[in-house]
């Protein structure tokens, strides 16, 4: 990759990429970045939306995840992204399923793979395509999935192990990841989102939690540091989304997932930077507006 910037997102399963970061991707794509997108698992576990679809679940046919592949390259397609992977190949570690199910148990499950070799599949990424910033979940994997939560781990690894000439020397020349972000969602953001589903007399997923402080996903907007502005990508986001219909209905500006409760579609995204020197920032809140704030070009 000869780009000046190049960003490395690490996700759990296809569509997560696009809720979190799609309009990010679209972007910094358009902006003449490298964008590369490390996906731990195929989604074998993911529930389906569309009925014609059902016998590929995990419990009958077991197809789900060779289908989610094909989701995967639409949306990539329509987030301009060329650059995306399966961490340690296609098909290599496994959906995990939700915390407490007996797909955690199964022999491929990302949840329970080696944590020094799945880090090592992704320092390899890591050198190879030297990205200055790396995006990934917090320690609970934004909800608490178990995959999520492995792929944070993993991903935060990767990142320490990247930059030791001792790790795996094979792998390729060490590299230092300047920046790491973990995907946020602020209060005042969500609050908006509530507003303006009640508005629409529409049901929002948060509905069953008496307080957005019991919310795993919701964070203090103290915390938040960077604010992408990606309204002009919009379009790209909706239609990454829609390339995902097994696991996603969207309709108008909200979309569903496996639950049909709603969530507002944004295409401005938020991170909390956790490695690396926070650039300028502006607005109310003094947030960065772009992930590679204060690095050389």
């Amino acid at each position: 990759m000869t780009s000046d910037r190049r960003l490395l997102l690490v996700h759990a399963h296809p569509d997560d990429e696009t809720i979190g970061n799609g309009a990010t991707m679209a972007r910094y794509v358009a902006e003449g970045a490298a964008v590369t997108l490390l996906t731990c698992t195929l989604g074998e576990e993911g529930e389906i939306l569309v009925p014609e679809l059902a016998q590929l679940a995990a419990d009958q046919a077991d197809q789900l995840g060779g289908y989610r592949i094909g989701e995967l390259r639409a949306a990539m397609d329509a987030l301009g992204v060329t650059d995306w992977r399966f961490l340690g190949g296609a098909g290599r570690y496994r959906d995990s399923g939700m915390m407490g199910t007996p797909a955690n148990e199964h022999p491929r499950a990302f949840w329970t793979a080696d944590l020094d070799e799945a880090t090592a599949h992704a320092v390899a990424v890591v050198r190879e395509v030297r990205p200055q910033v790396v995006v990934t979940y917090d320690e609970n994997g934004g909800y608490g999935h178990p995959d999520h939560i492995q792929a944070h781990r993993v991903a935060m690894r990767a990142v320490d192990a990247a930059a030791d000439p001792a790790f795996h020397p094979e792998l390729g020349e060490p590299w230092q990841v300047a920046k790491v972000y973990w995907n946020a969602m602020p209060r005042s953001v969500v609050q908006s989102g509530i507003d303006a589903m009640a508005a629409l007399g529409e049901a929002s997923i948060f509905d069953g939690f008496g307080n957005l402080d019991d919310v795993p996903f919701v964070v203090p907007d103290d915390v938040v540091t960077t604010e992408i502005d990606a309204r002009a990508y919009a379009d790209r986001k909706d239609a990454a989304m829609r390339s995902h219909p097994t696991q996603i209905t969207v309709d108008g500006p909200f979309f569903a997932l496996s639950n049909n409760l709603g969530l507002e579609v944004m295409a401005t995204e938020h991170y909390r930077l956790v490695r690396g020197e926070r650039g300028p920032g502006g607005g109310p809140h003094g947030w960065e507006d772009d992930l590679f704030a204060g690095l050389d070009a």
